[in-house]
């Protein structure tokens, strides 16, 4: 009758000396390279927030348990906390698998060889045994009351299970919202969104990506703008054009092209022009007249083009619409950018527009803001990177009795580069965020994705170095990324699920 009792406490011992192992190897583990455990903890989906305080209170937890499993007064105490931890464990993996976006490994040692599905059944496996010990640690003897302790011992059990996956549960629920919509600088990098997939040499740095058309990226270049590369999707076939025109009846200072299916422009606001072709004949056959004088210009649509201008009354940058058909021709929205120093090197930054959703973004290239508005230029909302740098980092001199402006610091650059597709905006940034390796920084461009009809945050990825570390534009066409690096032109393929399912709704 009683010969069981000594196979039950073997089997409790043996549970328990497993768990002591798993848990005093994993703390271990943990401690020799805490810094990278917790970078794994801070980009996780659902415990980023908490990473500060999470990644020792787990290390404390697991040698804590360990300890009370070696003393037979706490022991039945530690069984329920291992209970619920390799619970929590196994509900967090169970999440990152079906609901979350990504996947990161936040483990120690040998268990960060395991595939998750292997790591998500090898903690059941703990779960279970740890059920087992309790069970049979719980067991009286002999006793009339076994049958009742037993239930009792059981809705324990599946209390501390119940609970524990709920705990986990309200942290990603928590955590996901404010991550997306109140981000505290943490980027998420999900397991390879995006995947390099070809680079070119185009021979000389005056590149620069003027847009897309028919599935066809089209370069245009500084040093010779009648000059216009195009190639397919996955830069496998090149084409080359000539713009036919006469540079010799316009005073050209800086021609900038850009592409907008069906049409080409060539626009210099210095001057100021704009000029426009069909990209079957590349022959100049329209000018816009009546434009502005402007400093970035960004087609709408075949008559009207979205662009940055100076004020004449004190220099200042501002947005408005120059229209074909309108009366006036150009109308300026001043409340759109907000001065902080003088207004002008202040408010700086890159002008978008994207077909697909119709809107202009404005992303700010020394302050953590950007613009939407619509095709008329009124104000839509304001959005935010999700770096911490609202107010701009320079001084600025005023020179020739404040006719011009000069920087009298160096400026701290937030947002390098830009591009649109659809309702999702990729940004270069250049701000170190938290639980962020220098290796990265040291070897990769950072893009940032924003969903702006949204108004979140939603993922970043590497875009690793050439042999330049100048990136010189990027683009967005499809599930493609690319961009000019140095002399180099690179195809990316993005992969995210998420940024599918977001261009899916677009």
């Amino acid at each position: 009758m009683n010969s069981s009792g000594p196979i039950k406490k073997n089997i409790v011992l043996t549970i328990s000396y497993l768990y002591i192992l798993l848990f005093v190897y994993a703390a271990i583990s943990k401690l020799l390279d805490f810094e990278s455990f917790k970078v794994q903890i801070g980009q996780s989906p659902m415990l980023s927030i908490y990473a500060d305080w999470i990644s020792p209170a787990v290390i404390v937890i697991e040698l804590l348990i360990a300890l009370m499993l070696l003393n037979r007064r706490t022991k039945m105490t530690a069984l329920f906390f291992s209970l619920g931890l390799m619970t929590m464990f196994t509900a967090y993996i169970f999440i990152l698998l079906h609901y979350s976006s990504f996947v990161p490994c936040s483990c120690g040692g040998v268990l960060e060889k395991m595939s998750w599905n292997t790591h998500l059944i090898f903690n059941i496996a703990f779960v279970s045994l740890a059920a087992l010990a309790i069970i049979l640690n719980a067991k009286p003897a002999d006793s009339n009351a076994a049958g009742k302790r037993n239930r009792t011992t059981i809705k324990a059990i599946l209390g501390t299970i119940v609970g524990c996956i709920l705990t986990v549960v309200i942290l990603f629920l928590s955590s996901e919202k404010v991550m997306y919509y109140d981000n505290p600088f943490i980027r998420r990098y999900p397991q390879h969104p995006a995947e390099f997939r070809k680079k070119i040499n185009l021979g000389y740095n005056s590149f620069y990506i003027a847009g897309e058309s028919d599935g066809r990226i089209y370069l245009a270049n500084y040093d010779y703008p009648s000059y216009i590369q195009s190639y397919s999707a996955l830069l496998i076939d090149k084409k080359e054009e000539k713009i036919l025109m006469d540079p010799k009846k316009i005073p050209f200072k800086m021609i900038t092209t850009k592409i907008q299916g069906p049409f080409f422009y060539l626009a210099d606001g210095s001057v100021p022009i704009v000029l426009r072709g069909d990209l079957k004949k590349w022959k100049v056959d329209r000018e816009l007249k009546g434009s502005p004088y402007f400093t970035i210009a960004q087609p709408i649509d075949s008559s009207s083009i979205a662009v940055r201008s100076n004020s004449s009354k004190n220099m200042q940058n501002m947005l408005g619409i120059f229209d074909q058909h309108t009366v006036p021709k150009a109308k300026f929205n001043r409340a759109l950018l907000h001065k902080q120093v003088d207004g002008v090197f202040d408010t700086d930054g890159i002008l978008l527009y994207s077909e697909l959703s119709g809107k202009i973004v404005y992303v700010h290239r020394y302050r953590n803001e950007f613009i939407i508005a619509d095709k008329k230029g009124s104000l839509i909302r304001r959005g935010h990177s999700i770096d911490t740098i609202s107010k701009v980092k320079m001084k600025v001199s005023k020179l020739k009795e404040g006719k011009s402006y000069a920087m009298a610091t160096p400026s701290y650059v937030v947002n390098e580069n830009a591009a649109m597709s659809g309702n999702l905006l990729f940004v270069n940034s250049k701000v170190k965020g938290r639980y962020e390796s220098d290796k990265l920084w040291e070897t990769c461009f950072i893009i940032d994705v924003y969903d702006i009809e949204r108004n979140s945050y939603l993922l970043s990825f590497p875009v690793f170095h050439t042999a330049s570390k100048q990136l010189r534009s990027i683009m967005v066409n499809g599930k493609y990324l690319y961009a000019v690096i140095g002399t180099d032109l690179v195809v990316y393929e993005l992969k995210s699920k998420q940024i599918k399912k977001y261009k899916s709704k677009n």
